[in-house]
């Protein structure tokens, strides 16, 4: 006859006859409502996160949506989107002023003679909010990182100055070279080319490379307020001195977010940028950068690089033609002033 119940010495998980043990049923049914407890509280979860992210998504589209009605209402939506789109990539490596410099010519929305200020004007928040971001990623040395900063602070106070006075074919001939030469680097980036310095593993300079890094980033900052930007050719310096290529981010984002709040003080003051692109370009860059930094975060854009080599290659020679155009007016004019009128 078999026992009705399990015996007291063996385990309690063995079957010893055709019904389940008292204790085993105790225990299925104590798992079997743990189990519906965390069923429950796994829907209730993905409820509640359903529902937050749907409430992100509409107050994402309402802000668009205010964006685009503050841009319209400063006859601004055409730079707010070329800032939207430059401040992205930019976040993500590629820069800002080239690229808005190519897209601004293309579309007419600024003056020539008015692009570098307006650069510098419109991106300083979107610059500092990238700073804010980006300066905690890399543990760069202390006294390296502010002798830098501290270093392009004082060339683009110097080069403001001098930019914010030059006449409008002067402009065009700064930016025309400075766009080829951005060009230029650009390519070398590439995967495809990789001509790059390599660069090192240090986070510090000490000596003689010190004073070379002070000394170039003095001249990047006044070249970035011609509208060079300083990415890149801080990259470039920064592994030609040995140290890690990443090192360029904290050093260039936070050069950036000091010299360009200074040099745009001379810009206004002289007047030499566009009231309405300025606001146009704030609204869109902000939420741009946050976009790129904390959702997207990364992105192949080799595809894109080659297509901004295009884009600032073709800016960059209309630039320069008309230039020549300014010129050649100009010495047309002259002429005809210095010919004798006739009697």
């Amino acid at each position: 006859m078999l026992p009705d119940r399990a015996d007291p010495t063996q385990s309690p998980f063995r079957v010893t006859s055709c019904r389940l043990p008292v204790c085993l049923q105790a225990d299925s049914a104590s798992n079997l409502h743990r189990q519906d407890v965390d069923l429950m509280q796994l829907l209730t979860y993905l409820r509640s996160l359903t529902a937050r992210d749907a409430l992100f998504i509409a107050l994402g589209i309402a802000t668009a949506g205010y964006f685009v009605v503050l841009a319209r209402a400063f006859k601004a939506l055409t730079i707010s989107i070329i800032s939207f789109v430059a401040n992205f990539f930019d976040t993500l490596g590629i820069g800002s002023f080239a690229t808005t410099t190519a897209m601004v010519r293309q579309f007419k929305a600024i003056p020539d003679e008015h692009i570098p200020g307006s650069l510098n004007v419109g991106y300083v928040i979107p610059t500092v909010v990238q700073a804010y971001i980006y300066t905690q990623l890399v543990p760069v040395d202390i006294f390296t990182l502010i002798a830098l900063i501290a270093a392009a602070v004082a060339g683009a106070w110097l080069g403001a100055g001098v930019v914010a006075s030059w006449s409008r074919r002067k402009v065009q001939l700064g930016m025309g070279v400075a766009l080829l030469v951005f060009a230029v680097i650009l390519v070398m980036k590439q995967p495809q080319v990789s001509l790059m310095p390599a660069g090192g593993n240090a986070l510090a300079l000490t000596g003689s490379k010190l004073a070379i890094g002070v000394l170039g980033n003095f001249i990047l900052g006044a070249l970035m307020t011609l509208g060079i930007g300083l990415y890149a050719p801080c990259m470039i310096l920064i592994s030609l001195l040995g140290m890690n290529p990443t090192a360029a981010f904290p050093i260039m984002m936070g050069s950036c977010a000091f010299l360009m709040p200074l040099a745009s003080v001379r810009f206004i003051r002289a007047g030499s940028y566009s009231h309405t692109a300025v606001i146009g370009m704030l609204i869109a860059g902000i939420p741009a950068v946050f976009i790129a930094a904390l959702i997207v975060k990364s992105l192949s854009t080799s595809v894109v690089a080659w297509l901004v080599v295009v884009v600032v290659t073709y800016a960059a020679v209309s630039l320069l033609r008309a230039a020549q155009r300014e010129r050649d007016v100009a010495s047309t004019a002259t002429a005809g002033e210095a010919q004798p009128a006739v009697s």
